[in-house]
């Protein structure tokens, strides 16, 4: 989005950590396709028959408008003068609106088939919108879009022998980024390392390269947007377990120093397939807020977690996968995007309003087309039921829209 820029901020690249995590995202990480399967005396013939008609329900015919792009003349984005400065509104104020989504995974785990692929669908669709067409009005008029990148952009052939899934994608891929108006990654999980160093160089040298802001471990980024900087840090503690402290009170701390409008703490954490925290994830995301933070995002469980309100600040315990290349067919296919827009009045915080906009990791039930998509009428209620339940204990509850019926708190 024209108007927004962003700075990396200053630290030195740390050693890579020579813990290696046997675990990777997700045992079983592949449900196989229904179709695919010789069900009831399938033949061959009348499995290729199912296949071809899945194949002929993808086209990119699916695809709303045309890949052709217009050409746009660069203008000030709502919100800025023609100089790129912040414009306040009659009483002095600054919206920023920031959207988290949850587990992205551009590309395919190692040995993966490539037919329904992340990569097959690339190929076919030969166009960088196709992914996040259908969530880029959220993205787009938001200041700041923040995802998990789970998994290197990389060349690299060798993935660690250890690691159950080593997953990646071609470094082009990034593109796809910035096709949906994502502005920013979180990339400290268990993923970064699948294709040792190189892995990881690749992913910034193509990241950098389409102007998206990453951050891991002690690798901190700041990304400014209508004249509010807005830190983060992401950390990995499924790999690194406590020593991740270090990390995120450390960032903080330091952002505080520098006067960084907004702290988020990005963090790589938790059980996969359990919907509700661990007593340690609670724990920290406490200890992230009275460290300074103003929202903590978690990643990694692939499904679903509770959102908690703690001193007036919310801890998102997972939002689940997104667009998640790494399984061609997920059984849960329930995510959410969280939204929340924060008001300053000469650079102060005044309050915030959230929201969780209920949403499909693909647009369509019987396989996973790798398009991320806002859910809606008995899906959408469905979602919100969920994370009415799993919110329960915290005492956070959400109105059918989404909005948090605690609408507005203060974040002084």
């Amino acid at each position: 989005m024209t108007g927004k820029k962003w700075k990396r901020a200053a630290g030195p690249l740390i050693a890579v950590l020579s813990a290696v995590f046997l675990s990777a995202c997700g045992d079983n990480l592949e449900t196989f396709l229904p179709m695919t399967k010789n069900i009831g005396g399938n033949t061959g013939k009348e499995e290729k028959e199912q296949e071809s008609s899945l194949i002929k329900a993808l086209e990119p015919v699916q695809m709303s408008g045309s890949s052709e792009k217009t050409e746009e003349v660069e203008k000030p984005e709502d919100g800025e003068n023609s100089s790129g400065q912040a414009e306040q509104d009659e009483d002095g104020l600054i919206s920023i609106t920031i959207s988290a989504a949850g587990d992205v995974t551009m590309g395919n785990y190692l040995g993966q088939d490539y037919s329904y692929s992340f990569r097959e669908m690339y190929e076919k669709v030969a166009d960088d919108s196709y992914f996040f067409e259908n969530v880029y009005d959220i993205f787009s008029v938001d200041d700041m879009t923040i995802v998990n990148l789970e998994g290197p952009l990389t060349t690299a052939t060798e993935g660690r022998e250890e690691q159950t899934y080593c997953i990646s994608g071609d470094p082009a891929y990034a593109k796809i980024l910035t096709a949906g108006s994502v502005e920013a990654v979180s990339f400290a999980n268990n993923h970064r390392l699948d294709y040792y160093d190189k892995g990881t160089k690749d992913t910034i040298e193509a990241l950098e390269e389409q102007g998206i802001v990453y951050a891991y471990d002690n690798n901190y980024a700041v990304y400014e947007t209508k004249g509010i900087r807005i830190g983060y840090i992401s950390v990995n503690e499924v790999g690194q377990g406590a020593g991740v402290e270090k990390f995120l009170k450390e960032g903080i701390e330091g952002f505080q120093e520098d006067g960084v409008d907004l702290i988020l703490a990005c963090c790589h954490w938790g059980i996969e397939r359990e919907n509700y925290p661990e007593d340690y994830q609670k724990s920290l995301g406490k200890k992230c807020i009275d460290w300074g933070a103003d929202l903590v995002i978690g990643c990694h469980p692939h499904v679903l977690q509770g959102i908690e309100e703690y001193q007036g600040k919310y801890i998102i315990y997972s939002l689940g996968n997104f667009c998640f290349g790494a399984n061609r067919n997920p059984k849960d296919k329930d995510c959410i995007i969280f939204q929340q827009t924060f008001t300053f009045q000469e650079g102060e915080k005044q309050q915030s309003e959230a929201k969780i906009i209920p949403c499909l990791v693909s647009s369509v039930s019987n396989i996973n087309d790798y398009r991320p998509t806002p859910a809606a009428g008995e899906a959408a209620s469905r979602i919100i039921g969920r994370m009415n339940e799993y919110s329960r204990e915290f005492g956070v509850e959400f109105e059918e829209d989404g909005r948090i019926k605690k609408d507005f708190i203060n974040t002084k």
